[in-house]
């Protein structure tokens, strides 16, 4: 599905085919970094779950929502932005609940930009089987280390389960064009997330950008829990 890819170090937009590796070669912009910016891929979903529409609001948006997130290098929590973005967090929350991203790798690393997972395919070709709308009130929130985002193609309205977080200073490139829905931050373990960004990776295969992203060893998402207060 989507993918997240970084433009060039000086701040180019680089229209990238796909976010990094994957849906449908849909093209995304991105900075700085020398990498494509975040992205997905078009079309595709595993044949797990999936479903033929957005799930409906759920979530309260003046209650606070934390996401528990244990992985194969650790667990970090991921505080939830719904007053900002209730329909990206209540997309993200539905999906938790409903063990969508058990066992669901990081299939992108660059540790100076992002590491983005959430592709039951591992190929940054699959998603939940619809798309949600964007939203980008971000005023204030910047593209910042354990910043939280959705990648997409760079169609409009074209996120879905794949998502990103930021590890290293490449990833504030993408504030010249704020174009994946912010919709959260790593408030605890963002050690365990730059874990997961040290790992290993070699050039994917098909590559549109000339950075190395494909993980050489196998990381997954155990389980996400969502904590509502």
């Amino acid at each position: 599905m989507r993918k997240v890819r970084l433009a060039s170090m000086v701040g180019l937009l680089v229209l990238a085919g796909l976010l990094a590796s994957g849906c449908g070669q849909a093209k995304n912009e991105g900075s700085a970094g020398g990498s494509a910016p975040p992205s997905q891929s078009s079309g595709g979903q595993a044949a797990g779950k999936s479903w033929s529409k957005a799930p409906e609001m759920k979530i309260d948006q003046n209650k606070s929502y934390q996401a528990q997130v244990d992985t194969s290098k650790g667990s970090f929590t991921i505080d939830l932005f719904a007053k900002e973005a209730p329909i990206t967090v209540n997309n993200f929350v539905f999906l938790a609940k409903e063990n969508f991203y058990n066992g669901i790798t990081f299939h992108r690393i660059i540790k100076e930009f992002m590491v983005q997972t959430g592709d039951p395919l591992g190929t940054g070709a699959g998603g939940p089987g619809y798309t949600i709308k964007d939203e980008r009130n971000m005023t204030h929130s910047k593209y910042d280390e354990g910043i939280v985002a959705m990648a997409r193609t760079r169609a409009p309205n074209s996120a879905g389960s794949q998502f990103f977080i930021c590890t290293g200073p490449s990833c504030a490139g993408l504030n010249a064009q704020p174009d994946y829905a912010i919709f959260g931050k790593v408030s605890q373990g963002m050690d365990t997330v730059q874990k997961i960004a040290s790992t290993p990776v070699k050039m994917a295969q098909g590559s549109p950008d000339q950075t190395p992203s494909q993980p050489t060893e196998k990381v997954t998402i155990n389980s996400v829990k969502i904590i509502e207060k």
